[in-house]
């Protein structure tokens, strides 16, 4: 028996949606209330929405009942993005609409296509999307744009932000406005002019403030997905072209994304890359800046620990296991339209290098297999971890960047915070041109000590990220709720207070997505931790990331296998069949 107003939503959804795509069994909306990230938020009711007419009905119904409503794509959200305790909107098959411009220099994808599968058919026009998050095999659409996810080699200038064309969006109210369409606009314009004006004085006082502006701009030179898109508000002056790009890593706080139409980037076929070692990871960083201004694509950072959780995988180089603790190395891929262009792009990178400390020389390589095993080494860090964490431990992955000119600077200290608070299996990687780091470590949340130690060294690494650096303590993961409660103090309360007015704005009743992003709980962070104890050797080394879930042979055929580990393999009973992951 759902408890009031859950009871009455249901019964008016089923005047919208079959049965069989509304969820409130206890088991799967127990396996629904979890995603990639370490948060479990059990959902009262699983709506499965196939088109955009369902969501205009839901979140008319959900308003009516001042109920709150998540909207979940893939589900591979690592800040706790894509959970809730309310309704949870689940997109299901019929969102797989791609159209490609006649010169491919635009797509217009919907939200449930899968960013790899874009790219598929944008590569025999030699075109891709700007994003490459490492988990764009299984991400879809409407998360990477949600979460303003970037990647390996996207950086600043290719991410959904700096790439969107238009959009088509679902308001909090149920209202359509599709940016790409000049009907809908001027539609919008009078049936929203208050909104729009308000969004104009408020981009308007924005711009006024010249310390203010500059902050702004500053801080989204580096990666960032801390907060809203404050960028839109100084970048535009158009209002309904500051509403599109606010949307861009908004996490489903401010309306549903039903369509978006990016700007393709090329997709050079020629390609090389090169593992470098050096003797310690002061040295790599100082071969990352030499390399910036270099034609370099992307360039990797693995710290000794994250070697060490990868140097027996094929593919990798021997005697990896032999180089010191303190040596790092640097993945570094370059491309070119033609083979001369590749030539001459790799020999200016390695006279950059010239110089440095390295460990071997600095040998590229054109093997196609050899740079596809190099790049599935490096994508496979998080989940290697996960595999070898013990038994009852939780894979925590945070996102941090740093101004690269002090990116060595902070990465020792990150290590060192480490070792302080007991973190000893932590590993370091990231997207090390854009000063961009993701660091990784196994938790335990079944005491209180734990969860203890745990605020204790969240509370130093912001410290550390903003006092220290004025960098970004969400670079490109979206802020999500492991990182709510710090957003304040990364940008101080001018810039807070603009966020609270935005979220005011495109949802005055707070119904989107509650908890994340702005949340004035301190506490936030550490409430509804997800449990991982003990449960059978078969799935007790999944960390839950849903990479899998694309592939996996029971897909569609039962529980969805982005969750069903932890609802099914932890219940009494055992895994229902086909729940168990393959790794």
């Amino acid at each position: 028996m759902l408890p009031a107003p859950y009871d009455r939503v249901l019964d008016e959804l089923r005047t919208v949606l079959p049965d069989g795509r509304l969820i409130t069994d206890p088991l799967r909306t127990l396996a629904y209330g979890t995603d990639a990230s370490f948060y479990r938020l059990v959902p009262k009711i699983v709506a499965v929405v196939e088109d955009e007419a369902e969501v205009i009905a839901l979140l008319r119904l959900c308003r009516a009942h001042r109920t709150p409503v998540t909207f979940r794509a893939a589900g591979t959200s690592l800040s706790g993005q894509a959970v809730s305790d309310s309704v949870l909107a689940v997109l299901g098959d019929g969102w797989r609409g791609c159209r490609i411009a006649p010169d491919a220099a635009t797509v217009t994808l919907q939200p449930g296509v899968i960013g790899a599968e874009a790219n598929r058919k944008l590569a025999p026009l030699g075109r891709k999307i700007g994003p490459d998050p490492a988990s764009i095999a299984t991400a879809r659409i409407g998360g990477i744009a949600a979460n303003n996810a970037s990647g390996m080699c996207c950086g600043t200038a290719q991410n959904s932000y700096r790439t969107l064309a238009s959009l088509r969006l679902v308001l909090a109210d149920g209202t359509v406005l599709d940016t790409g369409d000049e009907a809908s606009r001027a539609g919008f314009r009078a049936s929203h002019g208050a909104l729009l004006s308000a969004l104009a004085d408020l981009a308007g006082r924005t711009r006024a403030d010249a310390v203010l502006a500059e902050r702004i701009r500053t801080k989204f030179r580096i990666k960032n997905t801390t907060g809203y898109s404050l960028n839109a508000l100084v970048d535009f002056t158009d209002p309904i072209d500051i509403l599109a790009h606010l949307m861009i890593g908004s996490e489903g706080t401010l309306g549903f994304l039903s369509e978006i139409t990016l700007h393709t980037v090329p997709e050079h076929a020629h390609k090389a890359s090169a593992l470098l070692f050096f003797p310690d990871i002061a040295e790599a960083c100082r071969a990352v800046a030499l390399m910036k201004p270099t034609p370099v694509a992307a360039v990797e950072l693995m710290d000794r620990a994250a070697l060490r959780s990868v140097q027996d995988k094929p593919g990798m180089p021997a005697g990896i296991a032999a180089l010191g603790a303190e040596a790092a190395c640097l993945l570094v891929e370059t491309r070119g339209e033609d083979e001369a262009a590749l030539v001459r792009n790799v020999a200016a990178i390695t006279a950059a290098l010239e110089g440095t400390r390295r460990i071997g020389a600095a040998a590229f390589t054109t093997d196609a297999k050899a740079c596809e095993s190099y790049w599935k080494i490096r994508k496979g860090l998080f989940p290697a971890v996960g595999a070898v964490r013990r038994i009852g431990t939780t894979v925590i992955i945070e996102d941090v960047a740093f101004p690269l000119d002090r990116l060595a600077e902070a990465t020792v200290e990150l290590q060192s915070l480490f070792a302080r608070h007991g973190y000893h299996e932590a590993i370091i990687f990231g997207h090390a041109l854009e000063g961009n780091l993701h660091f990784v470590f196994t938790q335990s949340f079944d005491t209180d000590a734990e969860v203890e130690r745990y605020r204790r060294f969240m509370d130093e690494v912001c410290a550390m990220v903003v006092d220290r650096y004025d960098g970004s303590l969400k670079a490109e993961h979206g802020t999500g709720r492991n990182m709510a409660p710090f957003v304040e103090k990364e940008w101080g309360p001018q810039a807070y207070a603009l966020m609270q007015r935005i979220k005011a704005l495109l949802d005055p009743e707070g119904l989107l997505n509650p908890g994340v992003i702005l949340n004035g709980d301190p506490d936030a962070h550490l409430k509804n931790l997800k449990p991982l104890p003990a449960a059978d050797a078969l799935v007790d080394t999944c960390i839950e990331c849903g990479f899998c879930e694309p592939t996996c042979p029971s897909h569609k055929l039962t529980l969805s296998p982005a969750s069903a580990s932890s609802a099914g393999a932890r219940s009494p009973g055992g895994p229902p069949r086909g729940a168990i992951r393959r790794r």
